[in-house]
Order: structure tokens, then C-alpha cells, then sequence
């Protein structure tokens, strides 16, 4: 039977969001706040309803790159999470390193992604070009082309102002919020729409203490595979790559065996799609480090399923699939996280999405470690018998035995099997001297590869490359 793992648009686009709040160490309902400011300032500027419903998915959106760059920002501030918060809230010290020249690859690899996104969505050309410009200001001194003025799309500037207003009146203050934004006043953003938004600022502050009506465009009710949410988030880390579609399709397939409904099973894969929400929370410093993992570092990867439970609360629809996902960690001696749980506390669905997750983990290639074969994850699975149940780890390895990937369809015709292998290696982070070693070729014919796969997929960065070529199936 084949399982629907397609949400709407808009459940989409919410999860992203969060995502990308949290990526940014932002609050998980930053970027809706931000979304509804920036809705409202197009609106009193005279914009239409098209344009306000723009501005409100770039606001939405415009996180929705910044996995993909989180090891450069985290190599530039020690900390991509936490940088980038000291970044937006405008704290960072006044000898930061961040210049043009350092920040302008990250710029273009955050906007190419979002931007992608965008299309892969199917959302409006007018929220792919806000999205593929979001950092550029008004003055020409944004990036990552430097646009200036009227080449700007105008939901850059509603975007802007609303992400400012909502980020530093709730670090600094309304009234130093509001002197801060006059000072970017034609810097930034044009200065009549810098006055507009201060005019109005406290009322539509109070306004998101309200409910917020219910998105009603016919485009955001169309449904979209929730891969995409999870491809975004894998961008984070170059060896994650396909990882959550890989446990969804086990972690389905082995329920099947397991004689759970349908329902469950969707539920499941549904699940695994997203169980790495909350790892965006978590910085790459951290993910990346070499040798033993201190005390401080664990308490902040404890906190991974804790955040993925969070995103049922932001986006009801999947409120079942994120509380499922959240157990993923949960082991049967307690010894799991963030909720401790043990054996009595674990059904069936739990257990098979725990053993899928280690299952499919085990047999993926890390930093610290190659890929374990098949038999190999299998036994490693079977001796934690403390840990994972017995019949749950017995499905998962039949299902993995007996279960294939589909060829995919479009590999043939748009890549040749050599550039799938090159465009495979530096997904997973390799650089081109890295990845010729392993190929046995040279790396000049490794750059000629990459710069091949770059022309068929529309893309110039290698995280445009990875997110295009999983959608696509290449990889």
C-alpha cells in the first residue's frame, strides 16, 4: 500500500518556520510573528491582497536557508546557533568577525536554498524572488548580489521591518527597537516605510497577542510531500543527507509486518520525516565536535526530541506525528531522552520508529566512523536487547532485508552514474580532493563533474545540489 506522506502548503511552510526559528535561536513562533507584521505593514502601504499574503510567506520563509549554511556560520562565530542570534538582536561585539567577504558565500548558499524551497512548494515567482533576496538592502549594501533600491522585490523591505520590529522590541525594548530601525531608515529599508511601520508598531504588537484568522488561499491548501521539511532540515549537517526518508520508508515497512493499521503506519513514517526537527536547536559546534561529548554538550541534545514535540503545538495537523516523534530517543531502560521513558511507557509504534532511526543510523557513514553493513547494524541492534525491543528490532531488520528503494526515474536522463556518485560524495560534506580520493580520479575531474551537475539542476551551491538531487530521488 502506498502511504501519503504529502501535508498542505501551509502545514509546510509552518513547519519550516520553526525550523528555521529554531536554527537561528529565535523563539518558535518568531518568524509567525514576524509573518503577521509583515502582513500588516503591506496592507497599510497600500499593497494587495496578493502582495500582503507574499509578505507574510517570505516572513514565514526567510529561515528557511539557514540550515543549509549553519557549519559556515558556525566555523565564522563558534556557534551558528547562538551567532546568529547575537546577529539578528544586533549584541554581537563590536570585533565580530563578520565582513562582507565572509559572509556574502553564506548569504548566497541561504537565499539559493530558501529560494529553491520556494519553487519546490510551488509558491508564487513574487515569494521566490522575496526569498531569493531577503538579504539585500536598500542602499546596495546587502547581499548577496548587492541589488539596490527598486531591483529590490518591495516584500523584502515588508519582511525587513517586520522581522526587525518583532526580533528587537522583544530584546531591546519597543522604544530603543523603534530608534534602531530609524537609524537603518534608507540604509536597510526605504525610509517612508521605516515611519509607517512606527506609527503603527505598538497596536499591531498588541494585535499578536490575538489569535491569528486562518489562512484561506486556495495555493497554501495544496498538498506538498513533507520530504521537503526534511531534506531542509538534513541541510544542517552534510552526513544526515536522506536520512529521515530512508528511516520513513523502513520505519513503514516495518510496521506493515508488524500488523499495525494503515493509519499507524502513515503515522510513522509521517513521524520519521520530522523526528529531527528539534536538531536544529543545537549547534553545529556541537554536532561537529571531535572526541567525547561533555555533560553541558548532552543536555542540549536531550532537548532534540523536546523541541520536535513542540512543533505538534505550532502546527495541529501534526500533532500525532510530532508526539510519536518525539520518542524517538526513548529506550527501554530509561536511559533515552527528554522524557526518560521506560518500557512501560513504550508501545509498539514507538519502538519500531526507535529501532528504525538507530537501524538506519548504524548503516549511514558518520565523521567519527564508515557505514556498518546490513549484518552488522543488525547484530550491534540486537545486542542492545536492554535497549531496543526484540520483535520491534526483528521487523525493522526482515524489513530492511526484504525492502528497495525505487529506482529513481529521472536519474538516467538528467545525471550520468558518475556524477550521481560525485554529487553523492559531496553531499555528504567532502570536499572535491576528499571525494577524488575515494573515486580514485583527480580532483580537476571532480570540479568538472560538480560544475556539470550544477548545470543540470539550475543550481551554484553544493546544498542547492544536495536539496534538488534528494527531491529528485538522485541520491
Amino acid at each position: 500500500m502506498q502511504i501519503d506522506n504529502t501535508v498542505t502548503v501551509e502545514d509546510a511552510v509552518q513547519a519550516l518556520a520553526l525550523v528555521g526559528d529554531l536554527s537561528m535561536g529565535q523563539p518558535t513562533d518568531g518568524s509567525i510573528r514576524a509573518a503577521r507584521l509583515a502582513a500588516r505593514l503591506a496592507q497599510a502601504d497600500g499593497a494587495s491582497p496578493d502582495t500582503c499574503c507574499h509578505a507574510r510567506l517570505v516572513a514565514l520563509l526567510r529561515w528557511s536557508g539557514c540550515t543549509a549554511n549553519a557549519s559556515g556560520f558556525a566555523t565564522l562565530l563558534g556557534d551558528d546557533v547562538g551567532g546568529r542570534d547575537a546577529m539578528l538582536t544586533q549584541t554581537l561585539p563590536a570585533d565580530n568577525p563578520l565582513t562582507v567577504q565572509s559572509v556574502t558565500p553564506l548569504a548566497r548558499i541561504h537565499c539559493e536554498v530558501s529560494g529553491d524551497i520556494a519553487g519546490l512548494l510551488g509558491l508564487p515567482a513574487e515569494v521566490e524572488a522575496g526569498l531569493r533576496h531577503v538579504w539585500e538592502h536598500y542602499d546596495g549594501n546587502g547581499l548577496p548580489e548587492r541589488l539596490r533600491g527598486p531591483a529590490i522585490p518591495t516584500v523584502v523591505f515588508y519582511t525587513s521591518l517586520a522581522g526587525d520590529l518583532e526580533i528587537l522590541a522583544r530584546t531591546h525594548g519597543l522604544d530603543e527597537a523603534l530608534q534602531m530601525i530609524a537609524r537603518m531608515a534608507d540604509r536597510k529599508y526605504p525610509a517612508p516605510l521605516a515611519r509607517l511601520l512606527a506609527d503603527h508598531a505598538q497596536a499591531w504588537l498588541d494585535e499578536l497577542d490575538t489569535p491569528a484568522p486562518a489562512a484561506v488561499d486556495p495555493l497554501l491548501a495544496r498538498h506538498v510531500p513533507l520530504s521537503i521539511v526534511a531534506d531542509m532540515m538534513e541541510l544542517k549537517l552534510p552526513w544526515l543527507a536522506g536520512y529521515s526518508r530512508r528511516v520513513a520508508e523502513l520505519v513503514e515497512a516495518a510496521a506493515a509486518r508488524a500488523d499495525l493499521s494503515p493509519a499507524q503506519q502513515q503515522c510513522l513514517g509521517r513521524a520519521a520525516l520530522i523526528h529531527g526537527m528539534g536538531r536544529a536547536a543545537v549547534s553545529n559546534t556541537i554536532w561537529e565536535r571531535e572526541g567525547k561529548l561533555s555533560a553541558a554538550d548532552w543536555e542540549k541534545i536531550r532537548l532534540v526530541p523536546y523541541w520536535t514535540a513542540r512543533a505538534g503545538v505550532q502546527i495541529p495537523t501534526l500533532r500525532a506525528e510530532a508526539a510519536l516523534a518525539s520518542h524517538a530517543y526513548e529506550r527501554l531502560d530509561g536511559s533515552g531522552y527528554f522524557r526518560n521513558l521506560d518500557a512501560d511507557g513504550l508501545g509498539l509504534p514507538h519502538r519500531l520508529l526507535a529501532a528504525a532511526c538507530a537501524y538506519v543510523a548504524l548503516c549511514m557513514p558518520r565523521p567519527w566512523r564508515p557505514a556498518y553493513s546490513q549484518d552488522e547494524a543488525a547484530r550491534v541492534l540486537t545486542e542492545q536487547a536492554q535497549n531496543f525491543d526484540t520483535n520491534a528490532v526483528r521487523h525493522v531488520i526482515e524489513a530492511a532485508g526484504g525492502h528497495a528503494s525505487p529506482a529513481a526515474p529521472a536519474r538516467k536522463s538528467l545525471l550520468s552514474d558518475r556524477e550521481i556518485e560525485v554529487l553523492r560524495r559531496i553531499s555528504l560534506g567532502e570536499s572535491n580532493k576528499e571525494a577524488a580520493r575515494v573515486m580514485q580520479i583527480s580532483p580537476s575531474t571532480v570540479r568538472t563533474h560538480v560544475e556539470s551537475i550544477f548545470r543540470k539542476l539550475e543550481c551554484s551551491t553544493r546544498a542547492a545540489a544536495t536539496l534538488k538531487a534528494l527531491t529528485l530521488g538522485l541520491i
